[in-house]
């Protein structure tokens, strides 16, 4: 069967055994034993007997997917050749060229360029195509597929040839390692408000988080709003450092409870504290999670902030990750997750999803009422539900977001910076080329239909089918022209928005994610709720205060 495969066998039974401790293993081990020799059994009869070829290796790994999905969305295996991910994952560092790539059809194109990267440095630009790299062409590849060609060893080179616009480029590119920040944007936003946004707890987070808060300070902020709205999460303790800048040392933030009793942990503040008393909004809605929930809960039992947004997502597992043969690894769900109040915010109930296989979201009859430092009633199982409810901006109109999932704006963003070498600060750039912009959707033959023109288009073929269409073309046509001009009044009625986007894009472009981050800002309603609430001292401590926390 060759040497391979005994690998493949033994990593499947390391999966298996290599994540419990000794203690668990003795009474479990007859049954773990007999299913190993079923399974192994199975494997081997298949591999020698079955009539087309058969792969163990990905048969195993298929099999341990399907095995671990079972069990909750977050316990996975990583086998060795995606191992780079995971540190990614972890540390927001990996060694490439520095940029965001995305699939259009056939064609792999550079999305976006990342500040200081090499791809940044040796020239390539959001819109290019990529045509091939170091000599393999790469037109019919998926992003998987290109992304592992760019990526590589720091200091080794990588030919690109794009296409932007009507030309070649061919760009020879030295690799380095890539750090993704997850502080996107701390700025004094006037009134003495700072503001950080956050979109990850990577290692460093924090202590990112507090020189950056030093320097707001210093610039005489009075107030702070921490952005986590989208957050996912990510490391543990980089959220209790976070929680530390805010609270006296020493303070419990939060606790595990594990099915291993001694892996249970407490984690509390170990380091001096940043400001005891500024006044703090922390920004979240249904996408923030984990360790983002961490840090929203903690200083919600703590009244330390007040939460402003949407409930949050509700993930209170902890995972690890566990180390398997031949390079592999186990990322391990291995404890739930209870802040300061005592409260876990766990939402999905996995253990009862399993039963019926429906996700099983824990409903309010099953919650438990917890109180916060001040007294504030605050319930488990349901995430963190906000202090002052915030529903994100309406849902845009049609064709906004026509305009947006057919790159309309994006490649007429590309066109817009081939034009236009440089472009003022983000804080004075202003977008005035509207009537360009409507220029270069019809030039794009955009196919959206208003409402109007669906109703119309319908009336057409009905009209063709009962032989009253001839008669009236005529009209048909002038009715078709005047609801093409109901098209442009579209665009025109939905202008503000419209722009929001080309200039947020253009800021990208120009200024990279902290530049958009920056021109989003402009048009950010939550962010102006947030800063009126630390603008009146009376209202936030009315919300601290409140016996009893809102629900709504």
């Amino acid at each position: 069967m060759g040497i391979k495969r005994n690998k493949i066998y033994a990593a499947m039974i390391g999966l298996l055994v290599a994540v419990a401790p000794t203690s668990v293993m003795a009474n479990k081990n007859a049954e773990v034993s007999r299913n190993l020799e079923i399974y192994s059994t199975l494997l081997r009869e298949l591999d020698m007997f079955y009539v087309d070829t058969f792969s163990v290796e990905k048969t195993v790994e298929t099999g341990i997917n399907a095995m671990l999905n079972k069990i909750d969305p977050y316990t996975m295996y990583i086998p060795e050749r995606e191992m780079d991910d995971l540190k990614f994952m972890t540390t927001g560092t990996y060694a490439g060229v520095g940029s965001v790539i995305s699939q259009r059809d056939s064609l792999v194109m550079i999305q976006e360029v990342y500040e200081n990267s090499p791809s940044h440095k040796y020239g390539l630009k959001a819109g290019d195509v990529l045509l091939s790299v170091d000599g393999e062409k790469v037109i019919g590849s998926t992003t998987s597929d290109v992304s592992k060609k760019l990526r590589g060893v720091a200091g080794t080179s990588v030919k690109v040839v794009v296409k932007r616009g009507d030309k070649e480029v061919t760009l020879n590119i030295v690799r380095d390692n890539i750090t993704i920040s997850s502080l996107n944007l701390a700025k004094n936003i006037g009134d003495n408000i700072g503001y950080i946004h956050l979109t990850g707890f990577t290692t460093g987070t924090a202590d990112l988080f507090k020189t950056e808060l030093k320097k707001l300070k210093q610039s005489g902020i009075q107030g702070l709003i921490i952005d986590l709205r989208s957050n996912p999460g990510g490391i543990l303790s980089e959220a209790v450092d976070i929680v530390g800048c805010f609270v006296e040392k020493g303070t419990k933030v939060v606790y595990t409870k594990s099915k291993i009793k001694e892996w249970d942990e407490t984690f509390s503040t170990t380091k001096d504290p940043v400001d005891l008393d500024m006044p703090i909004v922390v920004m979240v809605n249904g996408e923030s999670a984990s360790a983002a929930e961490i840090v929203s809960g903690a200083l919600q039992d703590l009244d330390r902030a007040v939460i402003l947004g949407e409930r949050t997502y509700g993930k209170g597992l902890v995972q690890t990750s566990r180390s398997l043969p031949f390079g592999g690894s186990l990322k391990l769900t291995i404890s739930k997750y209870h802040i300061p109040s005592g409260r876990c915010i766990q939402a999905i109930d996995y253990a009862r999803t399993r039963e019926n296989g429906k996700k099983f979201v824990i409903p309010d009859s099953l919650t438990h009422e917890f109180k916060t430092k001040n007294g504030r009633i605050v319930k488990d199982g349901c995430g963190v539900m906000p202090d002052t409810v915030y529903t994100g901006d309406s849902v845009p109109a049609q064709i906004v977001y026509q305009l947006y999932v057919k790159n309309i704006i994006f490649d007429y963003c590309t066109k817009w910076a081939a034009e236009h070498p440089t472009i003022p600060s983000v804080q004075d750039f202003k977008f005035t080329d509207w009537q360009d912009f409507k220029n270069f959707v019809v030039s794009k033959d955009f196919s959206y239909k208003t409402e109007k023109e669906k109703l119309f288009d319908a009336l057409v073929e009905k009209a063709k089918k009962d032989s009253t269409y001839e008669a009236a073309k005529q009209q048909y046509d002038a009715l078709q022209m005047a609801l093409f001009r109901c098209q442009d009044e579209e665009l025109d009625k939905n202008k503000d928005e419209i722009i929001q986007l080309i200039s947020t894009d253009l800021a990208q472009r120009y200024y990279y994610q902290k530049g958009a981050s920056e021109e989003s800002l402009k048009y950010d309603k939550e962010t102006k709720r947030a800063s009126d609430i630390l603008r009146n001292k009376n209202v936030y401590n009315a919300i601290l205060s409140t016996s009893k926390k809102s629900d709504k």
